[in-house]
């Protein structure tokens, strides 16, 4: 007990010499130690007293290494007394420890990054000339040409050739451009294209048509290129079909499978001919079945043609199915009615409903002035409706009707 008092005497003598500022919670008024009496004091104060030296001894030496000569100040002092007071407070509630067992943890302070700039703060003439400045994108415009020089993805696909001009002015599309990123969205789908077989130079002309094949999931595509590699289709059927029907990646497995069974059902083809029918026109793959179907009752009902001769046409001429209605049945009356064809002999050149109307009355009328509209083949000076209708007007005019092309214009012109 003895020596126990003497160095509680000897810790408050060296603190009666340092003269150290206790301010308390409560008060903000210098106080010095020697004026505290140590009869006066509880234990807990001896215990308190004792921590402080170790704080102020703990301080002092950080000061002298980091060579600072003016003592801590009323606020330093507040917040070490703060800290010591919890630590006391943490050894009551678990009993009271004797003063040589106290330990203090000290944390490495950590200081807060610099401060941003202020948009007010004044820099050199130097500095701001290093400063690259953009243009602001408009907020909203009529056009994508706004947004080429500004968009990495834009840029790109002017350069492949595609035409934005075409594109601005379709719902939704611009839009969908402006927030794809080339390396992420476009990039993938290149080269997936370049794979299926459509030209470098085809490419900006089928982005053109069908810019959202970049917004298609790329295991979907993969899964419609498998879906025709089972149906013997091969690559460059595969290719032939993409680069002219820009949408048919965008159909669904069920859906290309649906269309070919009713292709197949319809018209009663095998499958190697409804593979030829829709490799040759691959758009009654993304087209409507509405016309189609309408043609063909138009074919069986209204013009009279069988099974085996619409079978025939159609697969010669596959865009017979989608050809105006309209256009069809002109054509047929004056083929059939007017100048006499039978069914069998317009099955046998079905590319005549590809002619345009007024070149077959007008050569039809120049024959029949002269006396040479002949059509059936067993009869003399027979004219077949291919060299009717395929032949240019020179060839025509000297080989068929045996005249000249200036008889044939003037003719014409008094039509």
């Amino acid at each position: 007990m003895s020596s126990l008092c003497h160095r509680i005497c000897y810790r408050w003598s060296l603190l009666r010499i340092t003269g150290l500022v206790l301010p308390s919670k409560q008060e903000t008024k210098v106080l010095p130690i020697a004026s505290y009496s140590l009869q006066s004091r509880s234990r807990f104060d001896i215990y308190r007293c004792l921590l402080t030296e170790k704080l102020w001894r703990l301080k002092s030496s950080n000061w002298s290494s980091s060579a600072a000569d003016s003592p801590p100040s009323e606020k330093d002092g507040s917040a070490w007394f703060t800290e010591s007071s919890i630590l006391l407070n943490t050894n009551q509630n678990h009993g009271e420890a004797e003063p040589s067992n106290l330990a203090i943890d000290v944390q490495p302070v950590v200081l807060d990054g610099a401060p941003p700039h202020s948009p007010f703060e004044e820099i050199s003439e130097e500095e701001a000339l290093r400063i690259e400045a953009h243009p602001p994108l408009p907020p909203t415009s009529f056009t994508l040409r706004d947004y080429v020089d500004q968009s990495e993805t834009l840029t790109k696909l002017v350069l492949l050739g595609v035409d934005l001009s075409k594109l601005e002015g379709r719902p939704n599309v611009a839009n969908m451009l402006l927030r794809l990123d080339f390396d992420r969205d476009v990039k993938e789908r290149l080269l997936f294209l370049k794979d299926v077989g459509v030209d470098d130079h085809l490419l900006g002309a089928f982005l053109t048509r069908n810019p959202f094949i970049l917004t298609e999931d790329m295991e979907n595509l993969q899964m419609r290129v498998q879906y025709l590699q089972s149906k013997k289709f091969n690559k460059g059927a595969i290719s032939r079909m993409v680069s002219r029907a820009p949408y048919l990646l965008n159909f669904s497995v069920e859906r290309l499978d649906n269309r070919l069974g009713f292709y197949q059902k319809e018209l009663g083809l095998n499958m190697q001919k409804t593979r030829d029918l829709v490799t040759r026109f691959p758009k009654l793959l993304t087209g409507s079945l509405e016309p189609v179907k309408e043609n063909l009752k138009v074919c069986r009902i209204e013009l009279g043609f069988r099974e085996n001769e619409i079978q025939h046409m159609v697969t010669s001429v596959p865009k017979l199915l989608l050809a105006s209605k309209k256009k069809v049945t002109r054509l047929f009356d004056y083929l059939h009615n007017t100048m006499g064809i039978p069914h069998h002999l317009i099955t046998k050149f079905p590319q005549v409903f590809n002619t345009k109307f007024l070149r077959i009355k007008d050569r039809h009328l120049f024959l029949e002035h002269l006396g040479r509209a002949q059509y059936d083949p067993t009869q003399p000076n027979y004219i077949s409706l291919d060299k009717l209708v395929v032949t240019p007007d020179c060839v025509f005019c000297v080989e068929i009707a045996k005249g000249t092309l200036l008889d044939f214009e003037s003719f014409q012109k008094t039509l």
